[in-house]
């Protein structure tokens, strides 16, 4: 069974990544399954993986799973590593110089 976050980690990673990182869940998105994708809002994460509900240009939404790129993780640091992964990865499928992280 995948490591559960608590409450607070999760709402506080996903204000994060939808308040400040819209551009990298599209990627993501669109890197890893919804290439037509206009849209992308992180849902939630495990240890294992973590979600998007994407949209496309009909306005449709659906849910898209990604596995960590690394082990499975346990630890609120690990969670911004892992997503950092993912948006590298993302940016190299794509074809898109990633921005330096900080």
């Amino acid at each position: 069974m995948p490591h559960a976050f608590d409450d607070a980690t999760v709402s506080a990673v996903l204000h994060h990544m939808n308040s400040d990182h819209n551009d990298d869940n599209l990627l993501i998105a669109r890197a890893f399954g919804h290439p037509a994708a206009v849209g992308a809002v992180m849902t939630g994460f495990d240890g294992d993986g973590a979600e998007w509900s994407v949209t496309d240009a009909a306005g449709t939404a659906s849910a898209l799973r990604v596995p960590w790129l690394g082990a499975p993780i346990s630890a609120r640091p690990e969670v911004r590593r892992e997503v950092v992964a993912l948006y590298d990865a993302a940016c190299a499928e794509l074809g898109i110089e990633p921005r330096p992280h900080a």
